[in-house]
C-alpha cells in the first residue's frame, strides 16, 4: 500500500506531499450523478458495492493518496432511532429536535454491529480495490448536536447556543451520548479496516473559545479517545475555527484540518510542531479556471514550506460545477511540488 498519507500524518518523512479532498466522491463526478439519479445519498451508503466504487472513483481519478469512505455524518444518528431524512439542496432535515432531556432519552445506545454492517462490507470492498489508505469518519458531538438542536442546516446556530446556555443539563445529557457514539462509531470503522478517521466539526466555528472549552472539548476529547492505541491517525477538522485552533489541538487528532479564512503559514505557526496540519486551498478556487487553482495551490505549498507532517487538502468540500481535469492538474502540481528532505 502507498501510505505517503499516513507518513504525513504521523509527520514522517514523505517523497511528496500527500492529496486528498473532502467531498471528493462527489456531484462534481459524472458517475456520482448517475449514481443519485435514482436513489438518496443514504440509499447509496448502505448499498456497499456502490459505496465502495463512489469511493474509489476518485482515486483513480484524481491520483489522490487517500480514499474516503462513502457514507453520511447522519448514518449513525439514524441507527440510534432519530427520524430524518438529507434534502437535496438542504441537508440533513431531522424531524423532532432535541429541546428536552426526555428528547435525549430516546436515543437509542448505537450497535454498530448490529446496525451498520453494510459499513463493514462498504470498507472492506474499498480496501481491496484501492492501494491507498482508507479514512473513516463521524461528524463531531458539536456537529451533530446542532443539526439535532437545530432540525437541519443553519446559518447562526441560535437555537444550538441557547439552549446549550440555558439548557445546560439538556445539552451536556445531549453531549454525553454523542461522544459516546462518536466513539463507538469510530472505533468500528477502525475494526472494520479504515486507517485513519476523520472528525468533522464543521460547524463549531459558531462557538466563542470560552465556551468551546465548557461546553464542546470535554466531549470532543471523549470522542477522540475511542480511538486511543489503535495506532491510526487521527484528523480534527472544523471551519471558521481560526480562535479555537490551539483548543482543537488540546481537544484531540494527530493533525488539525485547516480551513482558508486563515493564512495555512499562520496556523502552522500557532499549532507549533507537535500536530500535522491539512489544508487549506479555498474550494472556490476551482471554479474560477486551471490557471488560478494552480497559482493558488502553489500559494499554499510556498506559505507551508516543506513542513512535515502536511496534507494538501482543500478548506472545505468539493463544490458542485468543480471540473475533474482541475482537481487532477491540482493534485498533480502537489506531487510535483519539491520538498527540502524528502525521501528520495
Amino acid at each position: 500500500m502507498q501510505d505517503r498519507f499516513l507518513r504525513a500524518c504521523w509527520r514522517k518523512p514523505v517523497d511528496r506531499t500527500p492529496a486528498w479532498y473532502m467531498r471528493q466522491a462527489g456531484r462534481y463526478l459524472l458517475e456520482y450523478r448517475d449514481a443519485r439519479a435514482e436513489r438518496t445519498v443514504l440509499e447509496v451508503a448502505k448499498t456497499p458495492k456502490l459505496a465502495a466504487e463512489m469511493a474509489r472513483l476518485p482515486v483513480e481519478k484524481l491520483g489522490v493518496d487517500a480514499a474516503i469512505v462513502f457514507a453520511d455524518i447522519m448514518i449513525p444518528i439514524e441507527a440510534m432511532g432519530v427520524s430524518l431524512e438529507i434534502r437535496e439542496g438542504i441537508g440533513p432535515v431531522i424531524h423532532k429536535p432535541i429541546q428536552e432531556t426526555e428528547d435525549v432519552a430516546r436515543l437509542r445506545a448505537l450497535d454498530p454491529e448490529r446496525s451498520l454492517a453494510f459499513l463493514t462490507e462498504s470498507i472492506g470492498l474499498l480496501r481491496d480495490s484501492v492501494d491507498v489508505p482508507v479514512i473513516g469518519f463521524s461528524g463531531a458531538p458539536f456537529t451533530i448536536a446542532s443539526y439535532l438542536v437545530e432540525g437541519g442546516p443553519s446559518r447562526d446556530f441560535a437555537k444550538t447556543r441557547a439552549l446549550m446556555f440555558g439548557k445546560e443539563k439538556v445539552w451536556h445529557r445531549l453531549m454525553d451520548v454523542l461522544s459516546d457514539m462518536v466513539a463507538t462509531y469510530t472505533r468500528f470503522q477502525v475494526r472494520a479496516g479504515a486507517h485513519a478517521i476523520q472528525l468533522f466539526d464543521s460547524w463549531v466555528g459558531a462557538i466563542a473559545p470560552d465556551d468551546y472549552a465548557r461546553y464542546v472539548a470535554p466531549y470532543t476529547r471523549r470522542a477522540f479517545a475511542g480511538t486511543n492505541g489503535m495506532g491510526v491517525p487521527r484528523i480534527h477538522f472544523g471551519t471558521n475555527t481560526a480562535s479555537l485552533l490551539e483548543a482543537m489541538r488540546a481537544a484531540g487528532g494527530e493533525v488539525i484540518g485547516i480551513d482558508w479564512r486563515i493564512p495555512i503559514d499562520e496556523a502552522c505557526r500557532r499549532l507549533g510542531d507537535r500536530v500535522g496540519v491539512q489544508g487549506n486551498l479555498d474550494p472556490a478556487a476551482l471554479l474560477a479556471g486551471k490557471d488560478v487553482a494552480l497559482a493558488r495551490t502553489g500559494d499554499v505549498l510556498a506559505r507551508v514550506g516543506g513542513r512535515p507532517g502536511h496534507i494538501f487538502n482543500l478548506g472545505h468540500g468539493v463544490l458542485p460545477g468543480t471540473a475533474p481535469e482541475t482537481l487532477a492538474a491540482v493534485t498533480e502540481a502537489v506531487h510535483a511540488y519539491p520538498l527540502p528532505g524528502g525521501l528520495a
